[in-house]
């Protein structure tokens, strides 16, 4: 028993994606890139370049499922999301709640198991979850341009998603970090936007893997979106959650490597998505 979990884990650990330098166009105006960094820590960066203007590249918010018992969303993994959806590109979206992880076998939610978002949530013009101080948004317009708000989306707002701290405010950095936030490493999701709201990239870090990617703080994620040319970023669900997914020529894979309950590639189950329809 014991070996053959040892031998499950070790295929797993060999399907993530290799610690070298990357570069692929994905579809007609989304890219991706993949940065292995070894300083001052084993990490390893994905990026997703989106430019919001080509034809065929739209954007997609997880619709709701608001019932009876105050929940707004069914959970359910990214990849699922992908699929049901029928889309190019997907990332994990907001922080939800209820949530908890002990162990592989024994956390919350399961798949199908209902949820709530943190902040807003607005898919397809209607709002699934109300805005909350605390919890900036990222919203599209009807005419795809990408915006980082605090707190609510504006009325006219096509797709829109809540996160947490906004990283960068007009191209600079929007937050004095202290304590934890200087050196808490962690798994990370994060998008970033420019000045005109035509181009967006989304970050994914990979961590909690050990000589492979450990994770990076919050200073150093602003500092990879700045680099980008992010005039407003926004960090999303990080941990466990971060995920990102494709579809090409009718396979799905993983870009980066998610860890729920500690296990490489395996997704989490969560509340909302960010996704995108795109043209090979």
């Amino acid at each position: 028993m014991i070996g053959t979990i040892v031998l499950t884990y070790g295929v797993l650990l060999l399907r993530r994606s290799p610690r070298s330098p990357y570069q692929e166009q994905l579809f007609q105006g989304i890219s991706y890139q993949r940065i292995p960094y070894s300083q001052p820590r084993p990490f390893l960066v994905h990026v997703v370049t989106i430019d919001l203007t080509v034809a065929g590249v739209q954007v997609l918010v997880t619709p709701g499922s608001p019932a009876k018992d105050g929940k707004e969303f069914n959970a359910q993994t990214t990849g699922d999301f992908l699929k049901t959806q029928q889309l190019q590109l997907a990332i994990n979206g907001s922080y939800f709640q209820p949530f908890y992880t002990k162990h592989p076998l024994d956390f919350y939610p399961k798949s199908g198991d209902r949820v709530n978002v943190l902040g807003q949530s607005i898919s397809d013009g209607i709002a699934y979850s109300s805005p909350q101080g605390g919890w900036n948004v990222l919203c599209f317009s009807p005419q795809n341009r990408a915006t980082i708000e605090s707190d609510r989306c504006p009325s006219d707002t096509l797709q829109g998603l809540a996160g947490g701290y906004i990283l960068i405010l007009e191209g600079k950095p929007a937050r004095q970090y202290q304590g934890r936030e200087l050196t808490d490493l962690y798994p990370r999701m994060a998008v970033g936007v420019d000045r005109q709201g035509k181009k967006l990239w989304i970050v994914a870090i990979d961590g909690r893997q050990p000589f492979y990617s450990e994770g990076v703080t919050f200073p150093e994620l602003t500092k990879i979106l700045l680099e980008l040319g992010s005039d407003r970023a926004l960090i999303l669900d990080g941990g466990g959650s971060a995920t990102l997914v494709v579809v090409k020529e009718g396979e799905m894979r993983s870009l980066n490597t998610p860890i729920h309950t500690r296990i490489p590639l395996r997704q989490r189950p969560i509340a909302n998505h960010l996704g995108f329809y795109a043209l090979p």
